[in-house]
């Protein structure tokens, strides 16, 4: 079987299954603020302020969304490398996958969601999009006219 680095230069991406151990450290990675939601995602929990997610489990590490700044930073960690959740070149330009290693140093893990807690909650907030059964119009109740009787041929 292939590595996942292999994997992704030929094209291929292999799902690799969030451990199940990294769910209780990634949480209490999050900041303890109000603001923060997590929700399910791909396996794993994302986290969210204002309606931007700005750290999420993926595969054996965390994603976060980071300023211009400390995406360069972090991009200069060894094993870290831009998100691409596809493994097919198409790379997330705001996101970095931290190095696995990052998971077992809970500090420093703490820091880096703080950092991309920091840059989400500056941006403007997302506002929800109406569902689509909301954005029709209800259809009218009121009763039809009854149909004509068809008269009887002679």
């Amino acid at each position: 079987m292939a590595t996942r680095t292999e994997a992704c230069s030929i094209g291929l991406m292999a799902w690799v299954k969030v451990p199940p151990e990294h769910h209780p450290l990634f949480l209490a990675a999050l900041p303890a603020d109000p603001r923060v939601e997590t929700q399910k995602m791909f396996g794993g929990i994302a986290a969210k302020v204002n309606g931007h997610i700005f750290a999420g489990l993926f595969g054996r590490s965390t994603m976060l969304l980071l300023s211009e700044a400390d995406r360069a930073t972090a991009l200069a960690l060894e094993g870290a490398s831009m998100f691409d959740p596809m493994g097919d070149g198409r790379m997330r330009s705001d996101k970095v996958m931290l190095p696995e290693s990052m998971m077992d140093e809970p500090a420093e893990l703490r820091g880096w969601i703080a950092r991309a807690f920091e840059s989400a909650a500056a941006l403007p907030g997302k506002t929800k999009a109406p569902s689509k059964a909301a954005a029709k119009p209800a259809k009218k109740t009121a009763a039809k006219p009854p149909k004509a009787k068809a008269r009887a041929k002679r």
